[in-house]
């Protein structure tokens, strides 16, 4: 199903922020909400050439997407990112907090203090720097966060990647104690738990036999693509869809995990 399959009129002209925008979930998120009409910050680290080609695709189909360069791992420059993006945008009505990697399968018993600070760094302490910084921006008009989490959160995750899977249980959890606290803003905090999909993410961190086993116990049959988790966002961006879903974490797996 492709973004211009949604119609969500109610995001034309909106400022939504996308961290981890280049490429995979991010890239997709960044092609829909442009798709719908809104002007989107498009947050890369190191893949440049792709967030330059993903903003030129934007620009060509007739929409606006600004680039910002941070890593994410350093609280002082995606607090830059973030602003330069909202001055870029002219304010935001929407972060979505997709920043974050496996960084390495470590097993918990060879785990080091550099591979828990890195590991919680871009994956945690990201989604607590972005989301304050653009907290003055969102209270203005209310509007909505959307934190990444995963499976991982919830399953504890496997072959190394339990320092991952417990970095996305705080995000799990930050989202559930953030919408609380900022619900009173009209700020609206959910999240998205994509199951096993298939991006440079995997790529990067799984071998085909440990995506053949994860395969097998999909119900559905099939690995997910980055696509399968748009619906998802769009819904919860949209207040005429959602409106009264707070705190929430949709699970997006084919079946492979029924909480």
């Amino acid at each position: 199903m492709t973004a211009s399959t949604f119609s969500f009129p109610e995001f034309s002209g909106k400022s939504v922020l996308i961290t981890g925008a280049s490429t995979g979930i991010g890239a997709a998120l960044a092609r829909a909400f442009a798709a719908q009409g809104a002007k989107v910050g498009v947050h890369y680290n190191s893949s440049r050439d792709a967030a330059e080609k993903l903003a030129a695709e934007i620009a060509e189909a007739g929409g606006t997407a600004v680039l910002v360069k941070a890593d994410a791992c350093d609280s002082v420059a995606l607090a830059a990112a973030v602003t330069e993006a909202a001055e870029k945008l002219g304010g935001l009505h929407g972060l979505i907090n997709n920043a974050g990697g496996m960084v390495k399968r470590i097993p918990y018993e060879h785990a080091t203090e550099e591979d828990y600070e890195q590991i919680m760094d871009l994956n945690a302490k990201s989604i607590i720097t972005a989301s304050r910084v653009a907290l003055p921006y969102l209270k203005k008009q209310g509007g909505f966060v959307i934190n990444t989490t995963s499976i991982a959160a919830r399953n504890g995750a496997a072959g190394g990647a339990g320092l991952y899977g417990s970095s996305k249980s705080f995000v799990s959890n930050v989202t559930r104690g953030m919408a609380k606290e900022w619900i009173g803003y009209g700020i609206r905090v959910n999240a998205v738990a994509p199951g096993v999909i298939t991006t440079p993410f995997h790529e990067r961190y799984s071998t085909q036999a440990q995506m053949d086993a994860m395969l097998a116990t999909v119900p559905q049959g099939r690995l997910g693509i980055a696509e399968d988790c748009v619906g998802a966002f769009l819904f919860l961006a949209s207040e005429q869809m959602s409106a009264y879903v707070i705190g929430q974490t949709i699970e997006v797996n084919g079946g492979q995990l029924m909480p």
